[in-house]
């Protein structure tokens, strides 16, 4: 695995160990960033990068002009894996790290406003609802095996196939509380 163009391209990241962990394909991550970049959705983001595995995802936009970067996931594997690919990729100075759960995350932060999340989740999971209904962003692309069922407040922009990965992308449409 690789980070795919911009200021750290081609440079190697670091999976976490263990079968639970599902990095996103180099395939896959270019035809996300290709559709992002050709809406503007890159450049100057603040980006939300939960469940974050490796980074790459997070690491893919910050790399492209993204201004700053928050990572998520509950595991220390994949914080220890995400900050040792900040730190390799010299993108470390615009991020921070947090191990949490990634509901609760957005939970506590509802105030937090980031342009752009990426949620790529344990393909069992059944807690869409919940992850998008406090999602402290404007635009959101969801990896999963199927395509989530979106809750009121989010529209559909595109969803795309690559195998067995489900890319969809969607935008808030309702003014938060």
């Amino acid at each position: 695995m690789r980070v795919v163009a911009g200021t750290a391209g081609g440079r190697r990241l670091v999976a976490p160990k263990g079968s639970s962990i599902r990095p996103t394909s180099d395939r896959v991550r270019e035809a996300m960033f290709s559709s992002l970049v050709s809406m503007g959705a890159i450049d100057g983001a603040s980006v939300l990068d939960l469940y974050c595995g490796s980074g790459a995802l997070g690491i893919e936009a910050l790399s492209r002009g993204a201004a700053r970067a928050v990572f998520v996931d509950e595991t220390a594997a994949a914080v220890a894996a995400t900050r040792a690919n900040l730190s390799a990729t010299g993108l470390a100075a615009r991020a921070d790290v947090v191990r949490a759960d990634a509901v609760h995350f957005c939970r506590d932060h509802r105030g937090d406003r980031f342009d752009l999340a990426f949620a790529d989740p344990p393909y069992q999971l059944d807690e869409w609802d919940a992850l998008l209904e406090t999602l402290p962003a404007g635009l959101a692309v969801l990896e999963s095996d199927r395509e989530p069922r979106l809750p009121g407040g989010w529209r559909l922009l595109r969803t795309k196939r690559y195998g067995g990965t489900v890319v969809t992308l969607t935008e808030l449409t309702e003014p938060e509380d």
